[in-house]
């Protein structure tokens, strides 16, 4: 095949593009371009798509004898992914920039350009596997290696997406066989540390970042019933499932700790209750997509509205848990993907990703727009 390998100057990218290599393909790397104003150096393992980010890739297509090109993807990562980020925290949900960044930079526009240039395939450095099923449709589904795995973040990948991804690191046991092997290859990138939090945040100041962009708006601190039981300088700062920092001025009945249950910012008004109400029954997004077949197709269902069983995962690191899932409606009649875990999740705020798995594969996803909490509201 003829490969594009998106080239982070990270080491899982760097050992995906070399192994893209030994495999016989013809392979270009290239370095996405993502700020206007990078900065030199990275802090810790904090922040990428830098300066730097972008020599180490160079070293590591040198060490492969590789064409090696940087693409300026800057204004479509502001725009898709940041200013994505920016409206959904305004709007009171929680976003995850990186799921937003796989779908529209890394499997859209740049997916885009590399079958316009004649490439077969987009290869990059995350841990997952792409399998065919009897009907030789293809399939994503989780890594070898369960603490690494990354299946989740590519949840939002289309099955035309997924025809043209290539993920060389699939089968790897473990990240340290990873760095073993770059180190063995002569790739100077063998110990760098992993990026972490937020790369356009590249200090992991969220709050004083968001601030800067959004604005502050002081409001009031409710409780379930509605009553004022402190104050606030900016909805955005606040998070579901957040104890810390609330300074509420009047202390619960029962002296126990409260905890952020809801956002609301065209209100100014954040909710706060016990740590029990944080407990959801039901999710269900309208914004929603499958990673290849969808359930009909899959055989896991008749039509859509039946329900299959499956495991919802709400976070990158999370413990996938049991439940059932169904193709349904909202009160406007919009289709929506509705998913009742068995046992009720923890913490979920509108804006997060619900990835469905049935056992390894991934089954598809949605953005959750609403919950139902399994706490009567007067808990």
């Amino acid at each position: 095949m003829r490969v594009l390998a998106a080239m982070s100057g990270g080491v899982d990218s760097a050992v995906a593009a070399a192994r893209a290599v030994e495999a016989g393909h013809d392979v270009v790397g290239v370095h996405l371009a993502l700020s206007r104003m990078p900065g030199t150096l990275r802090t810790g393992s904090r922040g990428c798509c830098t300066i730097e980010d972008s020599m180490d890739a160079q070293r590591a297509a040198n060490v492969l004898g590789i064409p090696y090109y940087v693409w300026d993807f800057s204004e479509r990562f502001k725009a898709d992914v940041v200013d994505d980020f920016i409206a959904e925290y305004a709007a009171g949900r929680t976003p995850n920039p990186c799921m937003r960044c796989n779908e529209r930079i890394k499997f859209a526009a740049l997916l885009e350009k590399a079958l316009a240039l004649g490439f077969d395939a987009v290869a990059t450095g995350h841990y997952a596997k792409i399998t065919t099923d009897a009907a030789g449709r293809r399939e994503l589904h989780r890594a070898s290696a369960e603490a690494k795995d990354q299946s989740y973040v590519l949840g939002v990948l289309t099955a035309e997406q997924l025809a043209h991804a290539y993920f060389p690191l699939g089968d790897t046991p473990s990240k340290q066989l990873v760095r073993e092997e770059a180190a063995r290859r002569g790739l100077s990138v063998a110990q760098k540390p992993d990026s972490y939090d937020i790369c356009f945040i590249s200090d992991g100041d969220t709050k004083g970042w968001l601030a800067e962009k959004v604005g502050t708006a002081p409001g009031d601190i409710v409780d379930r019933s509605g009553a004022v039981v402190g104050g606030h300088d900016g909805a955005h700062a606040y998070t579901v499932g957040q104890r810390r920092g609330l300074r509420l001025g009047t202390p619960a009945a029962d002296g126990k700790p409260r905890f952020v249950l809801e956002v609301r910012p065209k209100e100014r008004t954040v909710v706060v209750g016990p740590k029990e109400a944080l407990a959801v029954a039901e999710i269900a997004g309208s914004r929603f997509s499958w990673a290849g077949a969808d359930p009909v197709g899959s055989g896991l269902v008749a039509a859509d509205g039946d329900v299959f069983e499956c495991e919802v995962q709400i976070r990158a690191h999370a413990d996938p848990v049991a439940a059932v899932a169904r193709v349904g409606s909202d009160a406007s009649g919009t289709a929506e993907l509705v998913i009742t875990p068995v046992t009720p999740l923890d913490g979920v705020a509108p804006g997060q990703t619900a990835v469905v798995y049935v056992g390894t594969r991934v089954l598809g996803q949605c953005t959750i727009d609403r919950t139902v909490s399994a706490v009567p509201v007067d808990v």
